[in-house]
Formats: C-alpha cells, sequence, structure tokens
C-alpha cells in the first residue's frame, strides 16, 4: 500500500468510519467522561493508545498463531484477553504517574476492557483483511477519531452549562439530542469514499 492509501485510510478511520459518531460503537464512555475536556482528553488519549496497541497485537496474534494453528474461532476471546492486557498496563501507568487523571477517570478506565470500539476495530482489522501496517494505522485513526468525538462532545457539554434548555431537556436528555447532532453532522462525510 502506498503513502497516500495509508493517510486515506487514516482519513476514513477519523471522519468517514468515525466509530462513535458513525458505527456507535464506544458510545458508554464517550456519554459518561465527556462532562469536562480535560478528562474527555484524557479518556481519549488512553482508548487510542489501547485501540494502536491492540490493532497491532492482535493482528500479529491472528496471523502467526491463531491462523496457523486453526483457531481463528478463539479470536474473539483471544483479543479480549489482549485488550484486557493493554487497558491494565494503562492503569497501572496512570494510577503511579498520573493519579489526578486515574481518579477522573474512575471506572470508565476499567471499562475500556469492555469497550466496544476497541474490541471492533481489532475484529474490522481481520475482517477487512488490513496487514501489519494498515492494522496499526486504522487503530490508530480509529482512536483519534474517538478521541475527536469525545472531545467535540466536552466541548459543547461545557457550554451547555450556561444555557437554560426547558426542564425536560436537562441533564442526559440534551447531552443526547446534542450527540445525535454530532452524530448527524459527521454522517457528511459518509459520501466521501477513496
Amino acid at each position: 500500500m502506498t503513502l497516500s492509501g495509508i493517510l486515506m485510510l487514516f482519513i476514513s478511520a477519523v471522519f468517514i468510519d468515525n466509530f462513535v459518531l458513525t458505527k456507535f460503537l464506544g458510545c458508554c464512555p464517550f456519554l459518561g467522561v465527556s462532562s469536562k475536556p480535560d478528562t474527555a482528553l484524557g479518556m481519549g488519549c488512553a482508548v487510542t493508545f489501547v485501540m494502536t496497541l491492540s490493532s497491532a497485537a492482535t493482528n500479529l496474534l491472528y496471523n502467526y498463531i491463531l491462523v496457523p494453528a486453526e483457531l481463528e474461532y478463539l479470536k474473539t476471546v483471544a483479543f479480549i484477553l489482549v485488550i484486557a492486557s493493554l487497558v491494565q498496563m494503562i492503569e497501572f501507568f496512570l494510577k503511579n504517574k498520573l493519579p489526578a487523571l486515574y481518579e477522573s477517570l474512575g471506572i470508565y478506565l476499567p471499562l475500556i476492557t469492555t469497550n466496544c470500539a476497541v474490541l471492533g476495530a481489532a475484529l474490522l482489522n481481520i475482517q477487512e483483511g488490513y496487514n501489519f501496517i494498515q492494522s496499526v494505522v486504522f487503530g490508530f485513526g480509529s482512536g483519534v477519531g474517538f478521541t475527536m468525538a469525545i472531545l467535540i462532545l466536552a466541548g459543547v457539554r461545557s457550554r451547555l452549562h450556561f444555557s437554560n434548555p426547558p426542564r425536560s431537556f436537562r441533564g442526559i436528555p440534551i447531552v443526547l439530542i446534542t450527540a445525535g447532532l454530532i452524530s448527524m453532522a459527521f454522517m457528511g462525510f459518509s459520501g466521501m469514499k477513496f
């Protein structure tokens, strides 16, 4: 694959095939951690790191262990184990080096293990037949897209504190409406196919 093909794969993963806004994967941390931009950025960086490393690790695991051993049917279980191990490493690092971010992420950090966007990226890499480089680029692009989406929602939510919506829309309803509007805006990218 050429450099322009790699760049197009990255742009596609960020904008066109955004996991949160077009595939609706990873909505739990998207809605749960987007109340403050700094917390959203921390979660986005953690998800990007896990998505990138898990895409690389699961590609190698699938192509060099599961396929030769004819154990392809175990890919979901194996991928979940790889993702869980990576999340434990991140949790250990944040707890020791960045305790404020660790505390602000709360329960959502260990939930990256079961984040369907992370597992979805690993499974889509195999389904699309991406090689190692393409898997890493797709995983990184998907993580950047997740980070961008969560930061956009966090920015809008921080502005919503200064608004006065009708009583029935206060709290989660206005957040869901906002997320839907952002998602509709990103659907405009769906016509761009490379």
